[in-house]
């Protein structure tokens, strides 16, 4: 990844992400610091996993005409999984699951392209990079939380935000796009 020429202290990496509301935002975000001791970022639904682009300004703009037309999706969350490949502990997606690959996508294209390494397969991530040995404690573990929880396992994805990494394991918000009207501008 080269450094951004628009900020140095940004890389070229970019994903759309949707932010959980709360109490589940909460309630996930508490299980991703249990599980990962100084896990900061927020829980949150990918619509474009991290990728290169060729041009940032481009991008948003096919954001901005691609969501225009787009309506919000219900989703509703499942179980807690485990990535065979990668270890990844996740919450799946039990409803809106085949909207989201479509908008997904319908986005994946053009300036936003990517050839991305797994196919897409909405999900909430809860920890990655564990130890082998640790990952089935951690998943035994999250279920037990998930299953402990009692508020809702739903939301409407209805906007978008546009981030970018700053390639220490976090990330910035750029700009947030709404399915069905412009929200804002990217800064």
């Amino acid at each position: 990844m080269g450094v951004c020429p628009d900020d140095p202290d940004l890389i070229n990496l970019f994903a759309l992400v949707t932010y959980l509301p709360d109490p589940l935002r909460q309630c996930l975000n508490d299980l991703r610091r249990e599980l990962v001791p100084g896990c900061h970022l927020k829980a949150h639904l990918t619509v474009l996993p991290p990728r290169a682009l060729f041009s940032r300004k481009t991008a948003w703009e096919q954001l901005l005409l691609q969501t225009a037309d787009q309506t919000p999706i219900n989703v509703e969350l499942g179980g807690i999984l485990i990535f065979p490949k990668t270890n990844v502990i996740h919450v799946s997606i039990r409803k809106g699951r085949e909207s989201l690959i479509s908008l997904h996508d319908l986005l994946a294209r053009d300036a936003l392209f990517f050839d991305e390494p797994f196919d897409y397969h909405p999900h909430i991530t809860l920890a990655q990079g564990l130890p082998e040995p640790d990952v089935a404690a951690a998943a035994a573990l999250a279920r037990r939380r998930w299953e402990e929880y009692r508020g809702p396992r739903g939301f409407t994805l209805d906007s978008m935000t546009f981030v970018q990494s700053t390639g220490l394991s976090d990330w910035v918000d750029l700009g947030e796009v709404a399915l069905g009207e412009v929200r804002a501008t990217a800064s």
